[in-house]
């Protein structure tokens, strides 16, 4: 029998207990939020920084340099590296014809790691960064491709990995969520959704679902008080409410009860919290002048990174910016460079900043979308409108600071960046290995659901990759 169990069938107050616990949070190294049994090591890192890139960047034209397609372009892929494997209706009708990457590539720092000439922030700090290059999924479609990254599985209705991290961990801050979600407010409307379920939490409890922050003036929405209300009246109808709710739980036992009690609490330290938090006021020129022009845009993916340092600095335990539109099916060479300019220069210097401030070893930032681009062009390989379908079969993502390596690639595709030719890592790997960094044993991580022990891993076997691991 778990606590939790436990705790439910012999009726103790669970109400009282969650206040409780929001007057004495979890120690800072969070351990105390951490189920009995889970923690197997010390943890590398107290924090995530997941760095979401919506739509499937290009490994073609950012990271995997494959000078040797030159002599195949125009050309159709040899079978022998497709191999029958599945292509999206965009593009099951036309040949295959291989479109070399249109960027140039330098080698970068002490690691010599390819970078494109479109990322030249990222490759400035390419040695405090580890590259994955042998990436794979099994979904070849937006939807299920992210809900698989993000949750260890393409159907909706699986808690997310930063619920996961706060239903295991908790937050040594009081005042904010354990999981916060930024989205970038983009200059031109965006279409590409962002459904919920990629931040929510499933069959967990609810409180430990990640709490979008919006990108405008009012961050969270009826977070003020009317004008007029004091803030001691505000806190005496707070009791009320919790102690009506606490009888109705006494009553029926339903642990949303709980949840409704602690995001009352929660709701109220975020007045303070939340404000203070936005307002960048305090920063100095130096780092609007590091993370790039945009980064006084309210809403920008620049101005959240920004945001994701100082929710770092506070202790939350996971924080995620979902940066949408890397879905490039034509205009390659203009779609793909304005995501980067949106991204390069804010992404790296969020790696120099936790560097400068002393964060980076105990923070995980992962940068990474769903799946990657194919070779084909789609459209008219040769013309400036020609663009990438999607491609699951191998992609890139980097990663940083909390117990991984700095300056290694890892993997390696084929000719054609078609196949992984060396060390793949599906998504069920790089979840165990984050939740290794975080001190969790990912076989021992489990929630019981509707009779079955479920984890962020699945039942599929899944190793960490420790090849990385610092």
């Amino acid at each position: 029998m778990n606590r939790r169990l436990f705790l439910n069938q012999t009726g103790v107050n669970l109400g009282a207990i969650a206040l409780g616990s929001l007057l004495a949070r979890d120690s800072a190294s969070g351990a105390a939020g951490l189920p009995a049994g889970l923690s197997h090591r010390v943890a590398r890192a107290k924090r995530v920084i997941f760095l979401t890139q919506s739509g499937g960047p290009s490994q073609l034209e950012l990271f995997d340099h494959k000078p040797g397609l030159m002599k195949w372009a125009g050309t159709e892929l040899p079978d022998s590296v497709r191999q029958g494997q599945r292509l999206t209706t965009m593009t099951s009708g036309q040949k295959q014809l291989i479109l070399p990457g249109i960027a140039k590539f330098s080698r970068w720092g002490e690691s010599g790691a390819t970078v494109s000439e479109w990322l030249p922030h990222t490759g400035a700090v390419a040695d405090d960064l580890c590259f994955i290059k042998s990436m794979v999924t099994d979904q070849i479609n937006h939807a299920p491709a992210m809900t698989k990254f993000l949750t260890g599985h393409q159907l909706p209705g699986r808690p997310s990995f930063g619920a996961w991290a706060s239903y295991g961990l908790g937050s040594p801050n009081r005042n904010l969520p354990d999981y916060i979600v930024l989205i970038s407010r983009m200059k031109r409307p965006s279409d590409q959704p962002l459904y919920d379920h990629y931040w929510g939490s499933g069959f967990l409890p609810s409180r430990y679902q990640g709490v979008k922050l919006r990108n405008s003036k009012d961050p969270v929405l009826y977070l003020r008080d009317p004008d007029g209300l004091p803030r001691e009246l505000r806190r005496g109808m707070l009791d009320g409410i919790g102690e009506l709710n606490r009888m109705r739980h006494d009553a029926t036992g339903d642990p949303e009860i709980t949840t409704r009690i602690q995001q009352y609490e929660m709701a109220f330290r975020m007045q303070a919290s939340v404000p203070e938090l936005n307002d960048l006021s305090d920063e100095p020129e130096s780092v609007f002048e590091l993370y790039g022009p945009d980064s006084r845009r309210p809403g920008s993916y620049a101005a959240n990174c920004i945001l994701a340092r100082r929710l770092a600095e506070r202790g939350v335990r996971f924080i995620q910016l979902f940066h949408p539109d890397w879905d490039h099916h034509s205009r390659l060479p203009s779609w793909c460079t304005a995501r980067c300019r949106d991204t390069d220069q804010p992404s790296a210097a969020l790696i120099t900043d936790l560097k400068n401030r002393g964060l980076l070893d105990d923070t995980l930032v992962i940068w990474g979308g769903e799946f990657g681009r194919g070779v084909a062009g789609q459209g008219q390989w040769d013309s400036p409108e020609a663009g990438r379908d999607h491609h699951p079969r191998c992609f890139t993502i980097w990663m940083a600071g909390g117990g991984v390596k700095a300056g290694i690639t890892h993997g390696a595709t084929d000719d054609f960046s078609y196949n992984v030719a060396e060390n793949p890592v599906p998504v069920y790997d790089l979840h165990a290995t984050a939740l290794h960094l975080l001190g969790i044993d990912h076989e021992r991580f489990t929630h019981r659901f509707q009779g079955l022990d479920y984890r962020l891993t699945g039942v599929e076997p899944a190793q960490v990759v420790r090849e990385i691991l610092a």
